[in-house]
């Protein structure tokens, strides 16, 4: 199949003009412009495209490359940091358990440098717009505890004392989970697996970050709770929807946060912002807790400073709780190899004319990240091209179905209490027919298993994460934002794939464009081969120069 990517039409729409189109989506007129819409767009083709004998139905992935090295999630964890470098510039967890072994600083000044940190940075009308919601007091007494546990020589793991951030998609007992929403108010009573276990660990979870309204966009601004703005440049967006969970990192306010991934969620803001984003296998690190948005492309999972943040935290969330039905079935998750850096028969699958399709500089410095790997002893094989318009419209009609129907309620007793870029998204949702559906999870099928015979022959898939480093906020549209596929499309072109077959992926920093903002590069492997992507990411990351954001805070020292 030869490459080919068709353009996006739709123009770029904000203010009385954006106001104007929604309430025409929401009215008698809507069916008729939005299948003009989608059929500018090319949906007919993908209707008539044929998928097969394939059933609508995701059957079990393989297993992929049993553990080697079998440890506990806990000496897995402390395996990763072991394998770090503590450079002095970089507050890495290895830092922080550099800096509570030898007694420099303790949890408790810790947080509270960042509580001031916070203030500074998220208060006023300079905000970078991170935190829906903190609990002060509250991280102070983990704080304290954690202190008592480090004095005793008896941490429960590598990430006692150290801060992360949830995205307010993620269950945290004692608030609300809101989705960037301004009407979920109802306080969780329990924790998500993902907050208990990072609980379990020792974490100090310093509040809930920011995120685009349910996670219905990439961009990351919020109609409701502010932009959240790029600690590179805070003219810029951080992308999304796991926005905060990015910058919270770049900012220095945490080596670790959580994100979540319906269609590049964790690895768009990842890339934007210059750090690790992890979308494991589908149903490896559990949705328990996580309000359901798009059941069949979801995820939940790490962002980090470095890769070796990236493993430990992976290492102590992955793992079946006995409640995802999704997670029941995966094999145990390792780390064997994750040390080794010679990568002799390791085998990177790119099509060079996909890979090529982003600006200039993504370009260099994403083919700069394929010559450290080959440069370690990996060799390139060329793959077939993808199908952009099929992955296209299979994953948005599977994940705004899904989306339109989990927020139904909420549009049916008060749409106008949506922005109008979930308006928009929601209203085509609703849009697709029910033959829709089903063609989508047919070729979903279909996709992943042409994938994985496209596998069998490669270990990883290499692209960038984002044809374009982050584009600038359009400060004049907002709040309300602004509708602007082209820079959606350009966000989400290289990750659809990993969302629609549940394969794990990684996006890794790869260096700078001429303007100074981060770029990623994008490796997928096969089903619950995570440790192969880790591995192959500090490969990367050890021969990509670092630079600190503009805005950025230290905090052990």
């Amino acid at each position: 199949m030869t490459y080919q990517r068709n353009p996006v039409k739709a123009p770029r729409v904000s203010g009385v003009a954006l106001k104007a189109f929604v309430n025409t989506l929401e009215s008698s007129l809507g069916s008729v412009v939005l299948e003009k819409l989608v059929r500018d767009s090319g949906i007919d083709a993908w209707r008539e495209l044929s998928a097969g004998a394939a059933p609508p139905l995701q059957l079990p992935l393989p297993p992929g490359a049993p553990a080697t090295e079998p440890q506990t999630p806990v000496e897995q964890a402390a395996r990763a940091v072991a394998a770090s470098p503590v450079p002095a510039e970089r507050e890495s967890v290895s830092a922080y358990v550099r800096a509570y072994r030898e007694g420099g600083v303790d949890p408790v000044a810790v947080v509270r440098r960042i509580h001031e940190a916070v203030v500074r940075l998220d208060g006023g009308k300079d905000r970078l717009g991170l935190f829906i919601a903190r609990k002060p007091d509250e991280v102070l007494r983990a704080a304290e505890a954690s202190a008592e546990r480090l004095r005793a020589g008896r941490p429960l793991s590598v990430l006692d004392g150290v801060p992360v951030v949830l995205k307010d998609e993620v269950d945290l007992a004692g608030f609300p989970t809101t989705l960037g929403t301004k009407f979920r108010t109802e306080v969780a009573t329990a924790d998500s697996t993902v907050a208990a276990r990072l609980k379990a660990a020792g974490a100090l979870i310093l509040g809930k970050a920011n995120m685009n309204e349910i996670g219905i966009n990439p961009i990351g601004l919020n109609p409701h709770h502010g932009a959240t703005r790029n600690p590179w440049n805070r003219g810029h967006i951080t992308g999304g929807s796991s926005s905060a969970s990015g910058a919270a990192v770049a900012a220095g306010l945490c080596p670790l946060s959580i994100g979540a991934d319906g269609g590049g969620s964790v690895r768009i803001p990842a890339a934007l912002c210059g750090i690790v984003g992890l979308k494991a296998t589908w149903g490896r690190i559990p949705e328990t807790g996580v309000p359901p948005l798009c059941w069949n492309v979801g995820h939940v999972g790490p962002m980090g400073l470095t890769v070796d943040d990236v493993a430990a935290m992976y290492a102590l969330l992955a793992g079946p709780d006995g409640h995802d039905v999704v997670a029941q079935t995966q094999p145990p998750h390792h780390l064997s190899g994750y040390e080794n850096g010679a990568l002799a028969g390791v085998r990177l699958g790119i099509c060079h004319a996909y890979f090529e399709d982003a600006d200039a500089d993504v370009v260099a410095r994403c083919r700069e990240a394929v010559r450290a790997l080959t440069d370690a002893g990996a060799t390139v094989v060329e793959i077939p091209a993808p199908d952009l318009n099929t992955l296209l419209w299979t994953h948005s009609c599977i994940i705004l179905s899904e989306m339109a129907e989990s927020m139904l309620p909420q549009v049916k007793a008060r749409p106008a209490d949506f922005g109008l870029d979930s308006r928009t998204n929601l209203a085509i949702g609703r849009h697709f027919r029910a033959t829709d559906l089903v063609h989508a999870l047919r070729h979903r099928h279909r996709l992943t298993r042409e994938l994985l015979a496209v596998m069998a022959d490669v270990d990883v898939i290499v692209t960038p994460t984002t044809a374009s480093t982050a584009p600038a906020i359009p400060e004049t549209t907002l709040p309300d934002g602004e509708s602007n596929l082209p820079v959606v499309d350009a966000l989400m072109r290289f990750v659809r794939l990993g969302n629609l077959t549940g394969f794990p992926a990684l996006s890794v920093p790869a260096g700078f464009d001429r303007a100074g903002l981060p770029v990623g590069v994008h490796l997928t492997a096969r089903p619950y081969e995570e440790h192969l992507l880790l591995r192959l990411g500090r490969v990367v990351e050890r021969a990509t120069p670092h630079r600190t954001p503009s805005i950025h805070v230290r905090v052990l020292k």
